[in-house]
């Protein structure tokens, strides 16, 4: 009788090929997942600066004035606005100024580029506008507009 020998297994030049074909893949997928993460974190710091705008609305009616306090906002009874607001919160940092007359509010990514690629900016007008690159001001853009 003649018996075959066979051996069970991978050769080296099979992995290489899978370790190739998967690098491959990781290549075009993740500059797709950062792009949409980014993204990601624009778009939430857009809604909460219109969070940010309605809390402060609400303040200003019960008040009669506008606040430059994150925790005017957070600590009153009942609270205008939830959650902390120093730090950074999806990749964007939240700064607040103002007095009764006026608040401003920006959104400013931590670091442009890699968590945001435009930073934001409101006021008690409620009209959000977007800086490319770097911290918005109210001389920047309309968002929306070219």
């Amino acid at each position: 009788m003649n018996k075959m020998c066979t051996k069970k297994g991978f050769t080296l030049i099979e992995l290489m090929i899978v370790v190739a074909i998967i690098a491959i893949i990781a290549a075009i997928a993740i500059p797709n997942l950062l792009r949409s993460r980014m993204q990601s974190n624009e778009s939430a710091a857009v809604g909460n600066l219109r969070t940010i705008v309605g809390a402060q609305t609400a303040y200003h009616g019960s008040h009669f004035q506008y606040t430059g306090s994150f925790d005017d906002l957070t600590t009153a009874t009942p609270p205008f606005l939830d959650g902390v607001w120093s730090g950074t919160k999806s990749g964007y940092n939240y700064v607040m100024a103002g007095d009764a007359a006026n608040f401003t509010a920006n959104a400013n990514a931590a670091q442009y580029g890699v968590t945001g690629n435009r930073g934001f900016y409101t006021d008690a007008s409620g009209v959000i506008r977007a800086e490319e690159g770097g911290d918005a001001t109210a001389a920047s853009p309309v968002l929306g507009h070219s």
